[in-house]
């Protein structure tokens, strides 16, 4: 088993992940920089998955 780690400050998550892990569209909170990600968990290798803007609408 092994820790997640925020992709963006890079210390560890409240979250544990196995060798079968599968996560798809996972949002990851960080306790340390209070950050949100959403990722995605294959084979132990971590993605994050870039959200669009939606702060963008169109009227």
């Amino acid at each position: 088993m092994q820790w997640l780690r925020c992709p963006i400050c890079g210390n560890k998550t409240r979250n544990k992940i196995r060798e079968d892990t599968i996560l798809i569209n996972y949002p990851l909170f960080c306790p340390k920089c209070k950050q949100e990600s959403l990722i995605e968990v294959r084979n132990m290798q971590i993605t994050v998955i870039e959200e669009p803007d939606t702060k963008m609408q169109s009227r």
